[in-house]
């Protein structure tokens, strides 16, 4: 190995243009490739958080902030599975998912829950088996009741947890109802209080 004087090294058995030579010229070519390979990555990386970005604080998703923010809080009524997809953000501006047979009012969450949140696919569902389970695809949910009696006391203590973290921050508006349960009548009063018949 020796430098030729022009800033190259060569090593011995190699030339700058033979065969099997030529490694000074060729690897300042592969790492050129490769950077601008990487900065392709990045740039395409970043148009597409951009293209996010601008999607929901641009004039549709300012539109959207101010629609969700004129919503009036709902009022307090009982849920069957058909009823509760149609508040999946996509039909219906307002979102709500069930936790633990309780109906949640998400809508203030949107950038999470709506059609384009990395949750949004809770959005109009029971989502208690997915948060149990830490599980984000379509078969974690249920088309029909889930009465989660085959979770384990690890995953429904998990139910639990996620139940009283939605209670804390979002409108309880009801509760999902079993097949051939009746709904709840609620009084105006018992809008504005925590109903929580059924546990």
């Amino acid at each position: 190995m020796a430098d030729d004087g022009d800033g190259r090294i060569r090593t011995e058995g190699s030339s700058d243009g033979g065969p099997g030579g030529g490694g000074a010229a060729e690897l300042p070519a592969g790492d050129m490739l490769l950077n601008v390979g990487l900065l392709a990555l990045v740039l395409l990386a970043a148009y597409q958080l951009y293209l996010r970005w601008a999607t929901r604080s641009g004039p549709g998703g300012a539109a959207r902030q101010s629609q969700v923010a004129a919503l009036p809080r709902m009022k307090r009524r009982d849920f069957s599975l058909e009823q509760l997809r149609e508040f999946d953000g996509a039909r219906n501006p307002r979102i709500l998912l069930a936790v633990n047979g309780k109906v949640f009012d998400v809508t203030k969450g949107s950038k999470f829950y709506g059609p384009e949140g990395p949750y949004g696919i809770f959005a109009g569902r029971d989502a208690s088996r997915g948060l149990a389970t830490f599980c984000l695809d379509k078969d974690a949910l249920r088309d029909e009741y889930d009465d989660l009696s085959d979770l384990n006391a690890v995953q429904m203590e998990s139910v639990r947890e996620w139940e009283m973290q939605f209670k804390e921050k979002y409108d309880y508006v009801g509760r999902l109802l079993k097949p051939g349960e009746e709904p709840s009548e609620y009084t105006d009063e018992e809008d504005t209080k925590d109903h929580t018949k059924q546990e």
